[in-house]
């Protein structure tokens, strides 16, 4: 996380914005006014950053701002507050993925509770709460540190090397994706996505494979058993980070 900066996004710097202002560089917390237009907020939403969405005398960014900024803050992970009446919340809040609201307060607003708050995300986001989870099982031990040295800056990563291991391990965690090695010993890859799919517990965990064969046959074998996906081993870093970005915003 590059730094814990909270953004303050209105339709004005009123004299409430400057209250609220004032009080996190009072408690030591770097924060900015950012008006509700999409390229002053497409310069702020950078990495490490929590956005408030205050909401003033009933006014309301226009539906595309609420579009741009929920789908960028989607693709980049981060989440919002939203400060403001009721209604306001309610009526801005339906043009923003839930899953990205991470609380809202209603006017007037308990400025200990708000300040809580930041310090509260900026330590769930620094203990990785906020990630999506994957485990990585593979038989080739030093294939799997090295892919979890890719991941692990953007997701919380866990490590199995056996199919037997990844589904004792799973008897007792959740992940929101596993890789699994398509040709590993003793249990295969594709037996190990039987296991996963006849168990009423992980039948629903999406499962995409790891393959060391990209040849024709091999990879329609791969298909067949229809995972969410697949990727060669061959892969890059910056290709395998990409695609699993994209993966997790289309099935957010």
């Amino acid at each position: 996380m590059a730094s814990n900066r909270t953004i303050v996004i209105s339709g004005k710097e009123s004299f409430l914005v400057r209250v609220l202002l004032n009080k996190m560089r009072t408690a030591e917390m770097e924060c900015a006014f950012v008006p509700w237009k999409i390229n002053d907020i497409n310069v702020n939403l950078t990495e490490g950053t929590l956005v408030t969405l205050f909401l003033d005398d009933g006014e309301r960014p226009a539906e595309d701002v609420l579009h741009f900024l929920s789908d960028t803050m989607d693709e980049k992970g981060m989440q919002i507050m939203i400060l403001g009446e009721q209604d306001d919340i309610q009526k801005a809040a339906a043009f923003i993925h839930k899953e990205l609201i991470y609380k809202t307060f209603t006017r007037p607003v308990d400025n200990t509770a708000f300040l809580n708050a930041i310090t509260e995300y900026f330590q769930k986001a620094e203990a990785g709460e906020f990630k999506k989870s994957i485990l990585i099982v593979d038989d080739d031990v030093q294939y799997l540190s090295m892919v979890r040295e890719w991941l692990k800056g953007s997701y919380k990563v866990s490590m199995a090397n056996s199919g037997l291991q990844a589904i004792k391990w799973l008897g007792k965690n959740h992940v929101d994706l596993i890789l699994l090695d398509h040709e590993m010993p003793v249990t295969s890859g594709p037996q190990v996505l039987e296991m996963l799919r006849n168990d009423p517990e992980t039948k629903s965990i999406p499962v995409m494979f790891l393959t060391g064969k990209g040849d024709k046959e091999s990879v329609m074998k791969v298909v067949a058993l229809r995972p969410e996906g697949y990727f060669l081993k061959t892969i890059q870093k910056e290709e395998l980070l990409s695609k699993l970005q994209e993966y997790f915003v289309l099935h957010r």
